[in-house]
């Protein structure tokens, strides 16, 4: 089948954790690309970059100017005053723009498997394409619900070529260990000091020591969830631009499999001699995510498993580069 023919990509988000991944790819594979710059600068050779805020109703017209494609990554995470100006009505300002200006002939959408209500909703089988729209609480997963029905109308009412990719929660540099491991700094669900209701798991908060969370149901059962390593990502990307079995499509990008806490505790505490403390919560639920589309229609083969993520964190820490920065807890 014959590409869509593009050759220039509009990225939004450059400067973020998928952007700045991608953006270099993008130039690798020859096209011209174009990214808009907020707050953070945009740090890639080859890279045109527009200084905007998606809250600015007259910067998509002016950003998809000579462009052929359009990947939308930029948002705001758990922020009441802006998701709905950055979120909603910044995706809704690219995709009306989209859409007037005809020459846009692919509309990438960043998805999450936020929409689908992981870990706070009963998922007891893999969450395939098909399953609802139901976010869990919160603004964010709220957004990403919003977003998708923006796109899915656009598409519906003004045949736009739109591929949505729903990542899972996104790991790079050392955001595993940051999870797991009790000391500073904290990212992601559930925060462990929270749970601590022993006065042995409080020990560890209160004298500043450090240890691996082995998160578990009560009776005992580790707890399941799926993640997804930034290369794997930045391949699910690149597998769907300018690929036509893509338009019109949603897919789930994820790991090659989920993982347990205990293997995951396990694994991290023979790796860096730490402890493991066990952290019951009656609010989680066991998930997995199905890339069965994703592999056989774009040729997705994610190879990020767990214990990739992991040694690839421990790696970063003991090259001492510094983390970055994040405005967002998970």
């Amino acid at each position: 089948m014959a590409k869509l023919g593009i050759k220039a990509v509009l990225v939004t988000g450059g400067s973020g954790k998928v952007g700045k991944a991608l953006l270099p790819e993008l130039t690798k594979a020859g096209y011209s690309v174009r990214a808009i710059q907020f707050e953070r600068p945009v740090e890639a050779e080859g890279v045109e970059v527009m200084e905007g805020d998606l809250r600015d109703t007259y910067l998509a017209a002016r950003a998809i100017e000579d462009i052929d494609a359009v990947i939308h990554l930029a948002n705001v995470k758990e922020n009441r005053q802006h998701f709905m100006a950055t979120n909603v009505r910044g995706t809704f300002e690219l995709l009306d723009a989209a859409c007037k200006c005809r020459h846009i002939k692919q509309y990438i959408q960043a998805g999450s498997d936020a929409r689908a209500g992981i870990f706070y909703y009963p998922r007891p089988i893999p969450i395939d394409e098909t399953h609802p729209h139901a976010g869990y609480p919160g603004y964010y997963p709220l957004s990403k619900v919003l977003e998708e029905t923006l796109c899915e109308q656009m598409r519906i009412q003004h045949g736009l070529a739109i591929t949505v990719l729903r990542f899972s929660w996104v790991q790079t540099e050392d955001d595993i260990l940051a999870h797991v491991t009790l000391a500073d700094p904290n990212f992601g669900v559930p925060v462990w000091s929270e749970l601590a209701v022993s006065d042995e798991q409080k020990s560890y908060f209160r004298d500043d020591v450090d240890a691996v969370a082995k998160l578990i149901h009560p009776g005992g059962a580790a707890g399941i969830r799926h993640i997804v390593g930034l290369p794997d990502v930045v391949q699910a990307i690149m597998l769907s631009l300018d690929n036509p079995t893509a338009v019109g499509e949603a897919f789930n990008v994820c790991g090659p499999a989920p993982f347990s806490y205990d293997v995951l505790a396990r694994y991290v505490s023979d790796k860096l001699s730490l402890p493991v403390v066990d952290f019951e919560y009656d609010k989680f639920y066991d998930f997995s995510i199905d890339v069965s589309k994703s592999r056989s229609v774009l040729g997705y083969d994610p190879s990020y498993d767990i214990f990739r993520i992991v040694d690839d964190a421990i790696a970063f820490r003991q090259s001492g580069r510094k983390r970055t920065p994040l405005k967002y807890p998970g």
